[in-house]
């Protein structure tokens, strides 16, 4: 690692918050334990579907998702609008119930199911949202614990649909920060400058946190679309103790591991 990106690096503190695909490469590369979070809505509907007892394969949306679904024996999630006619499952969040469980199903994103596969070698990868905050944090100071690795937490931020030349596409989205910075409050260890000021903007706005996500450009742009219900399940703050974890390129339930570990 170059000298100018130690120092980006927020080194030497071992918890730390990064920016979308850039920040999941960085943590990948030095092997953190990851918590990647997409408030609206990736994150929230990972939660969502595997409280609901469904399989989730996360897919990047640059690739054929049909074909790795035929592979895995899984069904290739549409978008939100043409799933909604034909009343299957989607990336809204509140389209997965208990109807759905055991069913396998691929879900594709252009930025958490993204940043997942940027970083799937990592140590441990978790999913985190407001949804299950709390929870996400402390299965990651477990992990840390026992696998002796320092933890990044990557708000993944939005894109914006029509960027000029050479313009950066990620848009830093407020939903993101805010998840990453309740998970961050629950994390064990010292926290670098970026990650308190990320638990700062969480603390001074969790009295608020649903309003603040209604009113926000991403959640601005989801209700204009029809899809109001899926900005208020994830605005939700610790509704969930599920905590996903990527293992063998899906998602299984963090304590899972945990029982590994035991072994």
């Amino acid at each position: 690692m170059k000298g100018s990106e130690v120092m980006y690096s927020q080194a030497p503190y071992p918890v730390r918050v990064e920016w979308g695909r850039r920040g999941a490469r960085e943590a990948a590369e030095r092997g953190d334990i990851v918590i990647v979070v997409d408030v609206l809505s990736f994150s929230s509907t990972v939660v969502t579907a595997l409280h609901a007892g469904c399989e989730i394969f996360p897919y990047p949306p640059h690739l054929d998702g049909k074909a790795y679904a035929e592979q895995v024996g899984g069904e290739y999630i549409l978008g939100r609008s043409e799933a909604a006619k034909f009343g299957k499952a989607t990336l809204s969040p509140v389209s997965f119930n208990s109807s759905l469980k055991g069913k396998k199903f691929v879900l594709t994103s252009l930025n958490g199911a993204f940043c997942t596969w940027i970083a799937d070698k990592v140590p441990a990868l978790l999913i985190g949202s407001l949804l299950n905050a709390e929870g996400s944090a402390q299965a990651a100071n477990t992990l840390r614990e026992r696998l002796k690795a320092d933890i990044t937490v990557v708000p993944c931020g939005e894109q914006w649909s029509d960027p000029a030349d050479h313009e950066d596409t990620l848009r830093p989205s407020i939903e993101d920060y805010l998840g990453a910075g309740a998970i961050l409050s629950w994390l064990d260890g010292e926290k670098s400058p970026e990650a308190q000021v990320c638990i700062g903007a969480f603390q001074s706005s969790k009295h608020k946190l649903s309003e603040l996500i209604w009113e926000s450009g991403s959640g601005r742009e989801l209700r204009a679309r029809g899809f109001e219900a899926d900005v208020i399940h994830c605005g939700r703050l610790n509704a969930f103790a599920t905590v996903p974890l990527l293992s063998e390129n899906k998602f299984i339930h963090a304590h899972e591991k945990f029982i590994f570990l035991n072994e």
